[in-house]
């Protein structure tokens, strides 16, 4: 019984987060004279959004196309939809943003341009800055991706190493005016580093990127044209991404259309509706996976000593240094390190989960654990704490038919985690 209210927790917040929802109140542009209306995009959620985005356009005259992660397409009228690689980019999306920015070397002042940001962009958006390969950029963040960086020390680096992250794309725009339909999947909305910033300031440097190589300890296995790269531009030999005042930066707006923040609500709404008393846990949680699923569930044991029912809601994007070889997703791994911490505590279910769908690299949006859920492996020739060392929490979930699989949900807010206690 938990188990299906958590469930419908999630969807509620997911609901919450539909396309249609967010651009229904969205007045778009009108191209003056000649001027032409141009929509673009990138990022898992990027066609669904396109999808609703093109119900408001009816009847108009436009052109574009929107690049997403494999398998997140959806129907589009007269837009064109492209596919490419995450979490690690691949030669579709190098292809695909090479198409992509052959639609925008002819836009005129009178043009007017819609573009679809939302996360995943940083690995769909693919072109190596001059003198590096795509071999290269999948390289350095397949090393940073490992390591436990932050997505904006992860970011600060790509865009010292792309032709179009960090404001850069922008820049290829002018002289058109420039319309950004945001969905946010950065803790504090910080648009510099959702989608890596293609369409506004990047207030980190060259130096600074160099900076976050050492600090996790890749640069010595990172490619020497990398760090070539980042050194060169830290003397001012190569020039620096767009920084906050310049010139090019003034013929943009940005509008938010969701976040973690309005999932976590539609959440506590839901959890409310079913009758749970609901404590937030934390809104923009953020550090160790390890950490933060300890301490929640020390929050959730105490809340299962009260009498009624209780809802403990958190969202936002933990970090997961992965140093086994299995499969799985910082969700997943959340969920199992609270299956280890509730071992024995009855009345109690957890759910930790993706927005998109789609935890790391895996089919699974997450997992649910309960205070069974350590015993029950183990009574099933499984030993837990093997999977958790080897970071293959996808594994020990799917031989407990306890994943939980939605299929691409045409959004993506970053992580929700929901823990339900029965009250005694």
């Amino acid at each position: 019984m938990l188990r299906q209210k958590a469930k419908a927790i999630f969807e509620a917040g997911l609901a919450r987060m539909e396309p249609s929802r967010l651009v229904e109140d969205i007045a778009l542009p009108s191209p003056p004279g000649s001027g032409r209306l141009l929509v673009f995009g990138a990022g898992k959620a990027a066609a669904h959004l396109a999808a609703s985005l093109e119900d408001h356009l009816d009847g108009r005259d436009y052109t574009g196309r929107v690049l997403v992660k494999h398998g997140h397409g959806a129907a589009l009228t007269r837009l064109r939809v492209e596919e490419g690689g995450h979490p690690l980019p691949d030669a579709a999306g190098l292809d695909a943003t090479a198409r992509l920015r052959d639609d925008l070397t002819s836009t005129n002042a009178d043009d007017r341009v819609v573009f679809l940001l939302t996360g995943g962009a940083s690995a769909l958006l693919v072109a190596p800055a001059h003198g590096l390969s795509l071999e290269d950029k999948v390289s350095i963040t397949g090393l940073l991706l490992r390591s436990g960086a932050t997505i904006q020390e992860l970011n600060a680096v790509r865009k010292h190493l792309s032709a179009v992250k960090g404001g850069r794309l922008l820049e290829q725009l002018l002289p058109a005016r420039v319309l950004t339909l945001v969905v946010s999947d950065v803790i504090g909305n910080d648009l510099s580093s959702i989608g890596s910033g293609p369409m506004t300031a990047d207030p980190s440097t060259f130096e600074e990127a160099a900076a976050i190589l050492d600090r996790y300890h890749v640069s010595d296995e990172a490619p020497e044209r990398v760090m070539q790269h980042l050194r060169e531009g830290a003397r001012g030999a190569i020039p620096e991404t767009p920084k906050p005042g310049a010139a090019s930066l003034e013929n943009v707006e940005h509008i938010i259309l969701g976040s973690n923040r309005d999932l976590v609500e539609a959440a506590r709404a839901a959890a409310s509706a079913h009758g749970f008393t609901v404590e937030i846990f934390a809104e923009d949680l953020v550090g160790s996976v390890h950490e933060r699923a300890r301490a929640f569930a020390k929050a959730l044991r105490a809340c299962q000593k009260r009498p009624e029912p209780v809802a403990l809601i958190a969202g936002g994007e933990l970090t997961l240094e992965v140093t086994g070889s299995g499969l799985g997703g910082r969700s997943q791994e959340f969920a199992l390190v609270t299956a280890r911490e509730l071992q024995g505590v009855a009345g109690i279910t957890v759910l930790a989960a993706g927005s998109d769908g789609t935890d790391g690299p895996t089919d699974a949006a997450g997992a649910f654990a309960d205070g069974d859920t350590w015993a029950r492996g183990r009574e099933g020739g499984l030993e837990p704490d093997e999977y958790l060392a080897n970071n293959d929490a996808y594994s020990f979930f799917d031989a407990l038919g306890a994943l939980l699989k939605t299929g691409p949900t045409g959004t993506n807010v970053n992580d929700l985690m929901i823990g339900l206690t029965s009250g005694s």
